[in-house]
């Protein structure tokens, strides 16, 4: 008797097809994907945007379906090569002690610009279109030190040679702004959703700087940059989680995603006033003073996870929750918060004890699996804005710094660590760093010292200042665990 040989079995994806089918407690989008149009392009569509506004623009689309996403990915494939199969769907788990999962319909397309830029462009010429969101990372803004856009990057020397294969945000931008300005709509709203202080600023200054380096400022008359702040604890995705989301689903999802439940945006004055109302009622806040949220936020939980990283690192910790089942540890930074970061703010708006008592749950949450190593990427961007500014501003007031610069002097001490085990650095001045660990000889003053030459990071005025030096060397001498002393 001739053997069956049966047909293999191909997983079914999560798609507008499967939609229906998923189990009752699925969390479903609430309305109909076929009536939505794109009206928000988004650069840079990785988790935490995914997560974060693409989250907010699902619950405006019930309200306003003109606010669908088209996804603009940079440099990889991979994102399109996984929602296009799924017709843009993902999942979405929130992480706590009772999980929840839904889906998100909000992308309706993703590109990738260096595959069709012609495409990138449409959709940037489009006058449906009436966002372009960011979250590029804060190295992909090629800011100066002192925070004007850098003309001699590589890669705007290179956009600006090009215009019509652009590598920067800037590129895209202003290119697709000279096209839009023969549109019947030009005006545009640019939201920068990335951790950079008085970003929408920021971001402004440096698309002007770019399109009088092109010589075409009417390119950017039409647009507006508003502030924004933004915070979620928004873990990698891996396949522990890609296994969760297919049994929850009973389908297959490439790319799901997940964060912790809490998640907010802050918007400032430019946004539309028409839109206003759609945005509050989605969750937004809006606000004339966003200032007072991003230097909570930066100084407070960003702060403190910089220091948490590079401390639960070095006593050999793996997550966030895992840092912070360290009691000492846990003190160590509650008290660094509490009485360090927290009088260096003046945000009347804000319940500071309040705020520190809820960032302190976030980090503990232990449905969160946030990795450590993850939170140290880019540190020589993360710190100036995370923890020198903070270290400034107590300096000036005559505060003590010694819990303040632990987080800094970590830092220094993983720097070395990683080079001299001939471990890579996942940060913009790699080479560099590496090179610089290489040549540490772990003694505090002259390693010290070093660090503080790296001119990009360490403002000479700081780094000069013998309170700091002094601070961080102790530090760093005792970087075997933090220097609990300071937590009296």
């Amino acid at each position: 008797m001739t053997p069956v040989t049966l047909p293999r079995m191909i997983p079914r994806r999560l798609s507008d097809a499967t939609l229906g089918d998923l189990p009752a407690d699925v969390l479903r989008p609430a309305y109909r994907r076929g009536a939505t149009g794109v009206g928000v392009v988004h650069f840079g569509p990785g988790a935490f945007h995914r997560a974060h506004q693409a989250f907010f623009f699902d619950r405006m689309l019930a309200a306003d379906p003109g606010l669908a996403i088209s996804a603009v990915s940079l440099r990889s494939d991979d994102l399109r090569q996984a929602l296009a199969p799924q017709d843009g769907l993902y999942s979405l788990i929130e992480r706590e002690a009772e999980p929840a999962i839904r889906i998100i319909g909000s992308i309706q397309e993703a590109l990738t610009a260096p595959r069709d830029p012609e495409a990138v462009f449409a959709r940037l010429v489009d006058p449906a279109v009436r966002y372009v969101t960011l979250t590029v990372t804060e190295k992909a803004y090629c800011l100066t030190p002192d925070g004007e856009l850098d003309l001699d990057h590589p890669d705007v020397r290179h956009d600006l040679a090009r215009p019509a294969v652009p590598r920067t945000i800037y590129g895209w931008l202003v290119e697709g702004l000279r096209r839009r300005s023969h549109s019947v709509r030009p005006d545009l709203t640019v939201l920068s959703c990335d951790n950079l202080a008085n970003n929408g600023a920021l971001l402004h200054e440096a698309l002007c700087s770019f399109a009088y380096a092109v010589d075409d400022p009417a390119a950017v008359a039409h647009i507006r940059c508003p502030a924004t702040m933004v915070d979620s604890i928004t873990p990698a995705t891996d396949d522990a989680l890609r296994a969760e989301a297919a049994r929850r689903l009973g389908v297959t999802d490439a790319w799901p995603i997940q964060r912790e439940r809490f998640v907010q945006w802050v918007i400032g004055e430019g946004l539309p006033p028409a839109d206003r109302a759609t945005f509050e009622q989605a969750g937004v806040i809006v606000t004339p003073d966003v200032a007072a949220f991003e230097h909570a936020k930066l100084r407070l939980l960003n702060g403190a996870h910089s220091t948490l990283a590079y401390v639960g690192l070095a006593l050999g910790h793996r997550t966030v929750a895992e840092a912070m089942a360290d009691a000492e540890l846990a003190a160590f930074v509650e008290a660094m918060m509490r009485q360090d970061i927290s009088p260096t703010l003046r945000v009347p708006d804000i319940d500071l004890p309040a705020y520190i008592t809820a960032i302190l749950a976030r980090f503990a949450n232990p449905a969160i699996e946030h990795r450590l190593a993850q939170i140290a990427w880019d540190g020589s961007q993360k710190l100036p804005i995370r923890l020198l500014a903070t270290i400034e501003l107590a300096l000036a007031q005559g505060r003590d710094i010694r819990r303040l610069v632990v987080g800094v002097a970590a830092w220094m001490a993983f720097v070395r660590r990683q080079a001299q085990a001939g471990e890579s650095i996942t940060d913009p001045l790699a080479p560099q760093l590496l090179d610089l660990g290489r040549a540490c000889v772990g003694e505090a003053s002259a390693d010290v010292t070093r660090f503080l030459n790296l001119g990009d990071i360490f403002p000479p005025g700081l780094a000069r200042d013998p309170r700091l030096v002094a601070a961080l060397e102790a530090a760093y001498r005792g970087l075997r665990g933090p220097d609990l002393r300071y937590t009296s």
